[in-house]
């Protein structure tokens, strides 16, 4: 069972974590991390040390530039500290291979912020539904015009591109810094 000290120190690394990430503080949100490491659970992706976190948080943002979060709930673990919310945004630019949409979204998502044994932070592991996801983007479309059929049509052929882009290995275990 861990302290009170210590779930006040681990809630306050994570809601600093949430807070720069909205302001987009690149910076403050790796400081957050001694070796970043996103575990993206529904797209099997994993987003290992600071180039790859930066790449990711870049990516998003371009696809997402509005995108933030409600928190909806914050529970802890021995290991970690369990955020319920709901990250919104607007598909305002290409998510790799699928154009933007123009459609807004809401996602219910759980981020497990797991922390080793010296308190450090070294992983956030991220679940979701993408079909909720997949779906919201593709619901804002005007299926009725011209340019909105093309505009589904690209999209379907982006997210299929995804799929089958090579998958990688989330261990049962996060990554320990060393």
């Amino acid at each position: 069972m861990i302290s009170d000290e210590v779930r006040a120190q681990r809630e306050q690394v994570v809601l600093d974590h949430f807070a720069d990430e909205v302001a987009q503080d690149w910076d403050a949100t790796l400081s957050t991390f001694p070796h970043p490491r996103y575990e993206i659970v529904p797209t099997q992706t994993v987003h290992d040390g600071e180039g790859e976190v930066r790449g990711y948080y870049h990516d998003t943002r371009v696809a997402f530039p509005d995108q933030h979060h409600e928190m909806i709930a914050l529970r802890h673990s021995d290991d970690a500290v369990i955020v319920e919310f709901h990250l919104l945004g607007t598909h305002l630019g290409p998510f790799g291979p699928v154009p933007p949409t123009g459609s807004s979204f809401k996602v219910r998502m759980t981020a497990y912020f797991v922390f080793d044994e010296s308190e450090e932070l070294v992983c956030e592991r991220i679940y979701f539904d993408q079909t909720t996801f997949v779906r919201q983007l593709l619901g804002g479309i005007d299926k009725r015009s011209p340019s909105g059929l093309l505009t589904l049509a690209k999209a379907l052929r982006g997210f299929a591109k995804l799929a089958k882009e090579p998958k990688d290995v989330i261990p049962d275990v996060p990554a320990r810094t060393a």
